[in-house]
């Protein structure tokens, strides 16, 4: 009976050892301007993810013709300085290659990415699942080409006229940028975005179709 007791303590410790390597909890870091961010540590990495989320009240056509449509990138991220439409079918995927800007001394990087569109017909929720494409764009010289990153957009309909708009996910950016650094910056990244996106969903200028 002893013997027996061992092995399921042993079993509880390594469940509890499973849980913890792959399952951390969020870790809330600020609320601003009505958008919560969080973080937490990837399982076997020392960068972090992120999650922010934030409910306004819009159209959640616009909202999803926002982040669905391959036409509608004029809020994106300004250090983006070359992003390319490599394929797309709507309401279905988009196929991106994309450059960014980084301050000296550190090296630009570039990304091919495809996102995965996806909705609920009794729920009204949107989702937008990006991943690297591999295989697609050679990597080249001068640029250092990220490979470890995913993104989720969820897009869920609320009451009066609400939505919740929710953005998880995580980047490597590769290179010898020092993983305190990244993670000092990483909140910035879901509040720029979310902020950007609710921006130019209220703003009075119609998405294009």
């Amino acid at each position: 009976m002893k013997i027996l007791r061992i092995v399921f303590c042993l079993c509880l410790l390594n469940l509890s050892l499973t849980i913890t390597s792959y399952s951390q909890p969020w870790n809330f870091v600020k609320e601003k301007d009505g958008i919560k961010i969080y973080t937490r540590l990837e399982a076997n990495n020392s960068l972090k993810s992120f999650k922010g989320e934030t409910i306004f009240k819009a159209s959640i056509e616009k909202v999803c013709a926002m982040l669905g449509n391959a036409r509608n990138k004029d809020w994106w991220d300004k250090n983006m300085s070359d992003i390319k439409v490599l394929g797309f079918e709507e309401n279905k995927f988009i196929q991106y290659y994309l450059i960014y800007n980084m301050p000296w001394p550190i090296t630009n990087r570039d990304l091919v990415a495809d996102t995965r569109i996806t909705s609920d017909l009794l729920t009204g929720v949107w989702t937008f699942t990006a991943g690297p494409l591999a295989n697609v764009i050679p990597e080249k010289q001068g640029l250092v080409r990220i490979k470890n990153y995913h993104q989720k957009w969820t897009v869920q309909p609320l009451n009066k006229g609400n939505v919740r708009v929710m953005l998880e996910g995580f980047i490597d950016p590769g290179g010898n940028v020092p993983a305190w650094v990244y993670n000092m910056l990483v909140p910035e990244t879901p509040f720029k975005a979310i902020h950007s996106l609710r921006e130019r969903v209220l703003s009075k200028k119609p998405a294009k179709p």
